[in-house]
């Protein structure tokens, strides 16, 4: 059957004391708003609605990023869950299928969990998603007879009977897209918050003589986000997960809670990651690759049994081929090694191409820089780089060329040829003392 998202993402989120909308918080380098969408894309949505509010320009925006298909609908007034949902029925008109109401602030609902709520609605005209809660504090409860849903209660409406139940609602509906706008419009206000809720719906599709269910989950997968608090707990939850994944994928991390992961890491099989390693989101890396302690990651390509740090900053554009190396304190920036090349200690190779089996030496720099435009540094195979080398760029260095430490690199080195561009040395005897003890002198200082 067709499937339709709608997430809500309206919220201003004042209590996480920020200018930026709520939803627009990250969880492993992505949106909230992000994940709460791609745990819905496994349903392969024919349609996605996102009710924005708060920050609308911005919300819609990471919406089409996430879901490129999205559809944006404003809610100008905070008048309740029903309320806002319904603001997605002109997109929805005519539409014949489910529609799954997300939370564009509860991020970690799995794929699976959604799958099990389309399936279940072969046995229900609604479904409801819940959990067990250990505290289920204010948390609507659902009030069951035997396997079907009576009503949901909130916990500012409930009686102490009530109160005392532990199965909650998530907030998670899915219905016949139809169904749910015409319940979502006979909903009332007539609460102790003066809100239209969307959990009056069940009430009144049992009064309608249809049927209600409830699929469960574990209580993690419902965290909502309100406030900074929550969002590290979020990502906890998120890094935890995501740790687990790897490993079970046959990635090898010795202490995997020393790693951090991005949303769309992607590890294949026998990588080795050492302590204190982040990834920021476009990450990938190839089998056999090692990426040692402390080194940072973001935007880049690794290849098969590469070997990345300690301590590397690999950044955005930054493609390592099988077997190179980059070492300690080495910095890549929208740079190619090819096979073999290696960069190991103290430099940085910014828009450039090295070509494999090059070696560059320590403190080598490509000044790729003038100050309003950036050049590239063409670097042939096999070429060995003296350390403290500075590439003026644009500039060439030719297939098993050579670069004289020390130098200042401005035009270019054809293959083969040995480069030496610095000052000619000047030993002036005996003058060193002579300058020492002129400076002390003027310092009033003794030898």
């Amino acid at each position: 059957m067709p499937t339709a998202l709608i997430v809500l993402a309206a919220g201003a989120g004042t209590r996480m004391r920020s200018e930026r909308p709520k939803v627009l918080h990250p969880l492993g380098g992505a949106p909230l708003l992000a994940h709460a969408i791609r745990s819905g894309a496994g349903l392969a949505p024919e349609r996605v609605v996102v009710v924005a509010g708060h920050g609308a320009e911005a919300v819609s925006a990471a919406a089409r990023d996430a879901a490129p298909g999205a559809e944006v609908v404003l809610q100008h007034e905070q008048l309740g869950t029903a309320h806002a949902a319904l603001q997605a029925a002109p997109m929805l008109d005519g539409f014949a299928g489910d529609a799954i109401v997300l939370y564009g602030d509860t991020p970690l609902i799995r794929p699976q969990t959604l799958a099990a709520m389309a399936a279940a609605r072969a046995d229900h005209d609604i479904v409801v998603l819940g959990f067990e809660a250990a505290d289920p504090g204010r948390y609507g409860r659902l009030v069951m007879d035997g396997e079907r849903l009576e009503r949901i209660v909130e916990f500012k409406d409930a009686t102490a009977a009530e109160r005392g139940i532990t199965l909650c609602n998530s907030g998670v509906i899915c219905a016949d897209a139809a169904t749910l706008m015409r319940l979502a419009r006979a909903a009332g206000n007539d609460n102790a918050a003066g809100e239209y809720y969307l959990t009056d719906i069940i009430a009144l599709a049992r009064a309608d003589g249809l049927s209600a269910g409830v699929v469960t989950c574990d209580e993690a997968e419902t965290l909502g986000v309100n406030t900074r608090a929550q969002l590290a707990a979020a990502e906890a939850a998120f890094q935890a997960r995501a740790r687990a994944a790897a490993l079970d994928a046959g990635v090898t991390m010795t202490a995997p809670e020393t790693v951090y992961l991005a949303h769309d890491t992607a590890l294949a099989a026998d990588v080795e990651i050492e302590p204190h390693v982040i990834f920021g989101p476009g990450v990938s890396v190839a089998a056999g690759a090692r990426i040692r302690g402390f080194s940072h990651l973001e935007g880049c390509t690794i290849g098969p049994g590469a070997v990345i740090g300690p301590q590397a900053r690999l950044r955005p554009g930054a493609r390592i081929g099988a077997t190179a190396r980059v070492g300690n304190f080495v910095e890549i920036k929208n740079a190619a090694l090819e096979k073999g090349a290696k960069v190991n200690h103290l430099s940085y190779v910014g828009d450039a191409h090295l070509g494999a089996g090059a070696n560059i030496g320590a403190g080598t720099v490509t000044c790729n820089y003038d100050g309003v435009s950036k050049h590239r540094t063409e670097i042939g195979a096999g070429a060995f780089i003296g350390s403290d080398t500075m590439l003026v760029a644009p500039v060439r260095v030719g297939a098993e060329a050579m670069t004289g430490s020390g130098s200042v690199i401005t035009r270019d080195v054809p293959d083969g040829a040995l480069a030496v561009a610095r000052a000619r040395q000047d030993n002036k005897p005996g003058f060193a003392r002579k300058l020492m003890a002129r400076l002390r002198a003027a310092a009033g200082k003794e030898n």
